[in-house]
C-alpha cells in the first residue's frame, strides 16, 4: 500500500496483519525492506524507540515515507520479502554476493536429458533439475569432468550425424540416443543416477549401480554390467575420498559457520549427506559498520534456501551461534514447508555436532585470512591510486607514503601499553613497528587520552631529536577524544602542521583536527580497507604485548620466593595448574608430575606454609 500522507498519520493506518514494509528516503529510493509478524507494532517501533542498532541509528533519520504490503501469513512475507530484497537491493539490508554468478548443474527437461553447466537461473525452467549453487567454479567444472566420465549421458545438444553416433558413444561416454542405440528406460536409469550423484546420495547410488550390474549379469549382458561394475567402484572412489562425519547414513545436514572483520563476513557452508562430508561452499558477504554477524546469518538462511531446490535442503541446519527464537522457528517453518519435511535449525551443544560447526568456522577464517590477502596485493599493485584518493579525500599536503598507526591497550587501567606500526606504500614494516609501556597513568585508573599523548610525545620528541623525517599521515585509534589528546602532544613539540587522523570504530568514521564532521570513506572502498587494515594490525600488536606483559607479570608470584624453583619450572606448573590458587589446591603426588618428586615436596611445604601463615 502507498500512501502520499505524512509518515505521522501513516503509522497510524498500519494493519496489525503480517506482511512486508518498505523504507524510502528523500530521493526516494528505497533503503530498506522487513517483514513483520505485526506490521502496526514493527513499523512503529523504528519511529517509538531510542535505538542502540548502529543501522538503525544510521538509517531511521533517513526514512521520510514507507510502503507495505499485507500477506496471509507470516511465511508469505518471508518468502514476499526475500523477493523484494532481491530485486531492490536496498542499501541497510544485508546482501549475500549477486547469486545470478553463481553456477549450477542443469539436468535437462529434453526426451533425453543432458547436463549442463548454467549461471543465469533468474528465469529457470520448471522442468529442468538445478543443482547448487557452486562458489568454487573451478571445482565445479573437474566434478562435471567426473560426472561425464561416470554417466554416459547425451553431450551434444543436436546430433552431430544423421546416420551414425559421434566419437563420444565409441569411447563410452554416451549412450548414443540420437541414433535410438539405447532404450529412454536405460537412459532414465543413468539420469537418476546422475540425480543420486549430485545430491549427495551416495548410499542410494551405490545401492542402484550394484543392483544394475547384478541385473545385467544374470541376463548375461556381460559388456553393460562391466560398465556398472566399473561405475560402482568409480563411486566408491569418491566416497572413500570424502570424510566421515558419522556412521548414521541418513545424516543430512548443512553446517554453517563464519568468521568476519569490519568490511565483510566469510560464511561456510559444509554439506554432510548420507553422514559423509560431500562439499563445501565459501560465501562472501559485506558485512559494514551497521550490520550484525546475526543479521546476516538470517539474511544468509533466506536467500541460499530461496535459489536451491527442495531436495537440497537438508533434515538438520546448525548454526554457530543462537538466534531470536521467533527468527529461528519462523526460518524452520518456512523451510519445512518448502521442503514437506521436517527441517531444524539448531545451535549445537553435543560434542559431534558441535565440532562440525568449529571445523565449518575454522574453514571460514582461513576463506577470510586469503580475502585478505589478496585484497592487500590489490592495494599493493594500486597503491599510487588509492594513495592519491586518500591524499585528495583528507586534504593532505604530500602523498601518503609512510603511515604511522598508534592504539592503546589496557584491562580496566592495568598494564597499560601503546602500539606503532608502520605501513609504507599500503604495505607493512614490521620491522619499523614500535612498542611503549606507558608511564604517566596510575595502575587501576584507565586514562586512554593521557596515554596517548604520552607515547605521541615520546615518538615524535624521539625523530625531531634524531632528525628523522616525520610520516605523511599519523592514525590514532579511536574517536575526537583521543585525536584531541594526540594532538596536543604535536602541539607541544610545534608540530602544528602535522597530518593526523583519528578512526573511529563504531561507524568507521575519519576525524579530522578542527572539524566538527568525520570524512566517509564508501564501505567498499579500497581506501576504508587500507584504514581498518592499518587500525587491526596496531590493535593486533597491541594486544600481543599487552598480553605479554600480563603472562611475565603471572610469573612473578609467591613462587618467586622458592629459591630452587627455575623460570621454567615455574611456568610448567602455571601451564599445567593455570595459577597459584590452583596449586594449592592439589596434593603433591600431582605437582610432582609435572615438575618431579623432589621439587614438588619443595614447593607444595611452602605453599602450604604460606596458607597457614
Amino acid at each position: 500500500m502507498k500512501t502520499n500522507i505524512s509518515l505521522k498519520d501513516s503509522l497510524s493506518l498500519l494493519p496489525e496483519a503480517p506482511g512486508v514494509y518498505l523504507m524510502y528516503d528523500q530521493e526516494d529510493e528505497i533503503i530498506y525492506i522487513g517483514k513483520a509478524k505485526s506490521l502496526k507494532k514493527r513499523v512503529k517501533s523504528y519511529f517509538t524507540k531510542n535505538h542502540d542498532s548502529p543501522k538503525l541509528v544510521v538509517m531511521v533519520p533517513q526514512i521520510v515515507r514507507f510502503e507495505f504490503i499485507i500477506t496471509d501469513s507470516e511465511i508469505e512475507a518471508l518468502i514476499l520479502e526475500s523477493h523484494m530484497i532481491k530485486k531492490h537491493k536496498p542499501k541497510y539490508n544485508v546482501l549475500l554476493k549477486d547469486d545470478k554468478k553463481f553456477p549450477w548443474f542443469v539436468i535437462t527437461s529434453d526426451e533425453y536429458p543432458r547436463i549442463i553447466i548454467a549461471r543465469k537461473v533468474e528465469d529457470k525452467n520448471k522442468k529442468d533439475k538445478y543443482f547448487g549453487p557452486y562458489t568454487n567454479s573451478r571445482a565445479m567444472y573437474s566434478t562435471l569432468e567426473l560426472i561425464k566420465k561416470l554417466f554416459p549421458l547425451r553431450q551434444c545438444k543436436n546430433p552431430r550425424f544423421k546416420d551414425r553416433p559421434c566419437m563420444y558413444y565409441q569411447i563410452g561416454k554416451c549412450l548414443g540416443p540420437c541414433q535410438i542405440l539405447t532404450t529412454a528406460e536405460e537412459y532414465k536409469k543413468v539420469v537418476k543416477q546422475v540425480e543420486l550423484f549430485l545430491s549427495g546420495k551416495q548410499v542410494e547410488l551405490l545401492a542402484e549401480l550394484k543392483s544394475q550390474m547384478e541385473a545385467f549379469s544374470v541376463k548375461q549382458e556381460f559388456e553393460k554390467a562391466a560398465k556398472y561394475r566399473d561405475s560402482y567402484f568409480d563411486v566408491m572412489k569418491v566416497v572413500e575420498k570424502q570424510k566421515v562425519v558419522t556412521d548414521n547414513t541418513s545424516v543430512n545436514q548443512d553446517i554453517i559457520g563464519y568468521d568476519h572483520d569490519n568490511l565483510r563476513m566469510s560464511l561456510v557452508l559444509l554439506k554432510v549427506r548420507d553422514g559423509r562430508l560431500i562439499g563445501k561452499e565459501d560465501f562472501d558477504i559485506k558485512l559494514d559498520q551497521i550490520h550484525s554477524p546475526k543479521e546476516a546469518i538470517i539474511a544468509f538462511i533466506q536467500e541460499y534456501y530461496q535459489m536451491i531446490e527442495k531436495n537440497d535442503i537438508p533434515k538438520e541446519i546448525l548454526i554457530q551461534e543462537d538466534q531470536e527464537e521467533e527468527n529461528r522457528s519462523l526460518l524452520s517453518e518456512w523451510l519445512s514447508t518448502k521442503k514437506e519435511n521436517k527441517v531444524n535449525i539448531i545451535t549445537p551443544k553435543l560434542q559431534t555436532k558441535h565440532e562440525l560447526v568449529e571445523m565449518a568456522i575454522k574453514n571460514a577464517a582461513s576463506h577470510l585470512e586469503n580475502l585478505k590477502l589478496s585484497e592487500m596485493s590489490k592495494v599493493q599493485n594500486d597503491w599510487n591510486e588509492i594513495g592519491s584518493y586518500i591524499q585528495e579525500k583528507l586534504n593532505l599536503p604530500k602523498f601518503p607514503y609512510r603511515i604511522e598507526c598508534f592504539d592503546i591497550s589496557h584491562i580496566q587501567g592495568t598494564n597499560t601499553v601503546a602500539s606503532m606500526v608502520v605501513f609504507i606504500n599500503g604495505k607493512s614494516f614490521k620491522s619499523e613497528y614500535r612498542r611503549f609501556r606507558i608511564r604517566s597513568t596510575h595502575e587501576g585508573k584507565p586514562d586512554d587520552y593521557a596515554a596517548m599523548r604520552e607515547v605521541i610525545k615520546r615518538r615524535y620528541a624521539k625523530l625531531l631529536k634524531d632528525n628523522i623525517d616525520l610520516p605523511e599521515l599519523i592514525i590514532v585509534d579511536g574517536g575526537k577524544g583521543q585525536l584531541s589528546a594526540a594532538r596536543e602532544s604535536l602541539e607541544e613539540l610545534g608540530l602544528t602542521d602535522q597530518p593526523i587522523v583519528s578512526l573511529a570504530k563504531k561507524f568507521e568514521e575519519i576525524y579530522l583536527p578542527d572539524e566538527s564532521k568525520p570524512v566517509i570513506f564508501p564501505s567498499n572502498s579500497q581506501a576504508l580497507f587500507v584504514f581498518q587494515k592499518i587500525r587491526d594490525e596496531a590493535h593486533r600488536f597491541a594486544i600481543a604485548y599487552h598480553r605479554k606483559l600480563r603472562e611475565n607479570q603471572a610469573i612473578k608470584s609467591i613462587l618467586d620466593e622458592i629459591p630452587q624453583l627455575s623460570l621454567t619450572k615455574k611456568k610448567f606448573l602455571l601451564d599445567h595448574f593455570g595459577d597459584v590458587k590452583n596449586i594449592m589446591t592439589v596434593t603433591e603426588s600431582e605437582i610432582a608430575r609435572v615438575i618431579g618428586k623432589a621439587l614438588a615436596r619443595k614447593v607444595y611445604k611452602h605453599l602450604h606454609a604460606a596458607k597457614l601463615n
